[in-house]
Parts: structure tokens; sequence; C-alpha cells
């Protein structure tokens, strides 16, 4: 995957995570991103990125001092065993489970896992199923 790419057009440029324990984060996010095949963008002392995710301490001049979350993000997965890695993957990095890869009811197709990463917020990989023919859409529910 490239990094440092501009995608402009897109509803969401970035996100950043005010996080309690830095290192933690990071071994949590790096061991997500490879499993879901995106690399660590870079890092500062008090920082690091993953494509458009920002993570930075409580200290970090970026954060003001506050505390983010808990938030729910979900990472689009290419298939149902980038899912399962995804879960394996954050699970052993020290996230806790909030629900094993399986289907959902959201829509036809949708298989997720839930994880917990180190402040408690929910972080899911998605699968949506085969792609679908151009023009066609997905009813989703909740």
């Amino acid at each position: 995957m490239e990094t440092q790419e501009l995608h402009r057009g897109r509803l969401v440029d970035h996100i950043q995570l005010v996080v309690r324990d830095l290192q933690a984060s990071k071994k949590f996010y790096q061991a997500v991103g490879r499993a879901l095949d995106v690399p660590l963008g870079g890092e500062g002392p008090d920082f690091f990125w993953i494509d458009e995710l920002f993570v930075s301490s409580q200290d970090s001049r970026a954060a003001q001092g506050r505390l983010t979350g808990p938030v729910h993000l979900a990472f689009q997965a290419k298939d149902r065993e980038m899912v399962s890695r995804f879960y394996r993957a954050a699970l052993e990095a020290g996230g806790r489970d909030n629900g094993a890869p399986g289907p959902r009811p959201y829509h036809p197709g949708y298989y997720g896992a839930f994880i917990l990463d180190p402040d408690g917020n929910n972080i899911e990989a998605v699968f949506h199923g085969p792609a679908k023919r151009s023009g066609e859409s997905v009813r989703i529910t909740f």
C-alpha cells in the first residue's frame, strides 16, 4: 500500500486517537496494520500514524491534553481470511475480544470481527462480501 498519498474527495481525511499508553497502542495498531496489509506510515516521540489513522499520546501538542474515546473504527478487509488475521493479530497484541469473526446481520455478505484496543475503543475489521455489479446498491439496516 502506498503511504503519504493524498486522496481528495473522500469524506474522512484522517482520524486522531489520543491514548494513555502510546507504546501499547503502537504494538496493537502495528499488528492490526500488518494483518490488513497497511504499513506504519511514520512516527515521532509522541505519535505514529498508519494510513489515515493518527495516534498520539496525551502529552502530545496535537492532543490538547485530552484523551479521545471510546470510539468505533471499522477497517475494510479484502476477504474473510483477512478479518480472521486481524482478529488473531489484535488479540496477540493486547486487544480484548468484542466479537469473534463471523457474519453479521447488517446486510447480506457482511462479515466482521470486533476487538477492544488498549484504550477500550471498539475496533472492527469488515469484509462486505463479493463486489457487486456497478450501480448496484446494498441495503444496510441498523
